[in-house]
């Protein structure tokens, strides 16, 4: 009976209290922590698919306008050669201003730990209105 375990009264109720507390403190923070860790796994994965997508575009473009440049001169005249070099270098660069636009949209659609950080406020907002 005069075991320290087995405490009664108001002592076993801040106990047990104390332990729930405990408790869920430790299973938010397991759940936190393995959503930061799917949202990390999802993160260098999308990275990885804009690196691939950025490098096969490049690749492509290159060779593709190199061809095409070639192609080009040797198909007009020499007299118009200038004006040729003049509209295949507006359209170079106009398929890099639109390669450039999709890969930044891409790149802004990626939030790191977006959901981690909102389930953090919302336990940030929960225990700021138990405060209250």
């Amino acid at each position: 009976m005069d075991d320290p375990r087995h405490a009664e009264g108001p002592a076993k109720n801040i106990l047990g209290i104390g332990q729930r507390i405990l408790t869920t403190l430790v299973g938010i923070a397991e759940t936190r922590i393995r959503l930061a860790v799917v949202e990390l796994e999802e993160e260098k994965a999308n990275l990885f698919q804009l690196l691939l997508m950025l490098g096969l575009t490049l690749l492509f473009a290159a060779f593709g306008l190199m061809s095409l440049l070639v192609l080009i001169i040797w198909a007009i005249d020499p007299q118009y050669r200038l004006n040729a070099m003049i509209a295949t270098t507006a359209v170079l660069l106009l398929g890099a201003l639109i390669g450039g636009i999709w890969t930044m949209r891409k790149a802004r659609r990626s939030t790191l730990l977006r959901h981690t950080r909102q389930e953090l406020a919302a336990d940030r907002t929960l225990l700021e209105d138990d405060k209250s």
